[in-house]
């Protein structure tokens, strides 16, 4: 088989910009510990050539589509069972992988806060993630408080990792190239094992916080806590955009205190 044919249903567009994919898989940092590499979606393989000459990390592709996995064994058939057909989305990572993985990816567009998700419920394992996505969503993970492009996905991602936007690709490095700039970006995990608070009602009030950001948090999260419970605290005077994760945190355990 010579070629895959990228299919828009899937998401794909192949990165055939070989400068492009040795800078992001020289993005990782084997210093933090790692000894598995997971790449999601490798197609042809442009990110895979450069992983499989590290022999620092083995390395494990996943891919749902049937044609790139064929494509893949047989170019790289000493891979065997480290070659899985599947969804990344519903992965067992008990099955494949120890207790320090890194994830990296040329991502699919239409996917990616889905991936990220799946990224923090595996974030004890997880220990770091070089990934390109629609620029946009990369912007968005990167944003501080105070912006307008932060919001869940930068809080949730912040609170377990320190996030950095690495460089930008432009639509001329993909076959079929997106109508949209792409965005590197990395995610190495940071010291929290914990929130230091509920971290279930965390999650409640960042996303009820958001869902209505228009609003001050008073008035945004009367689903979570009753307006008569709220405090005199001056950050439900707020609205969402203008909270750090250690401010989500402060509330949370308020309105543990008196739900």
């Amino acid at each position: 088989m010579s070629t895959v044919r990228a299919k828009k249903h899937l998401g794909q567009h192949f990165l055939n910009d070989k400068n492009a994919a040795q800078r992001i898989v020289d993005a990782l940092d084997t210093s933090i510990g790692f000894k598995q590499v997971l790449e999601v979606g490798p197609g042809m393989g442009v990110l895979s050539d450069f992983l499989l000459q590290n022999s620092a990390y083995e390395t494990f592709l996943i891919d749902v589509d049937e044609e790139s996995i064929d494509f893949l064994a047989d170019k790289y058939p000493e891979l065997g069972e480290k070659l899985i057909h599947g969804d990344f989305l519903t992965l067992d990572f008990n099955r494949y992988f120890g207790d320090k993985i890194a994830i990296i990816g040329n991502f699919p567009y239409n996917i990616s806060s889905q991936i990220l998700f799946k990224i923090l419920e595996e974030r004890q394992r997880v220990v770091q993630m070089v990934g390109m996505f629609q620029k946009e969503v990369a912007e968005r993970c990167v944003a501080k408080p105070g912006s307008k492009e932060y919001g869940i996905l930068s809080v949730f991602l912040q609170a377990y990792y320190d996030v950095e936007y690495l460089f930008t690709v432009k639509a001329g490095a993909f076959n079929p190239p997106p109508k949209v700039l792409s965005g590197v970006m990395r995610m190495t995990r940071n010291a929290t094992t914990s929130l230091n608070c509920d971290e279930k009602l965390f999650w409640r009030v960042v996303k009820a916080a958001f869902n209505q950001r228009r609003k001050t948090l008073r008035n945004a999260l009367s689903g979570v806590i009753a307006k008569d419970k709220m405090s005199a605290n001056k950050l439900y005077d707020l609205r969402a955009e203008r909270l750090s994760v250690d401010d989500f945190i402060v509330l949370t355990n308020e309105i543990k205190e008196v739900s």
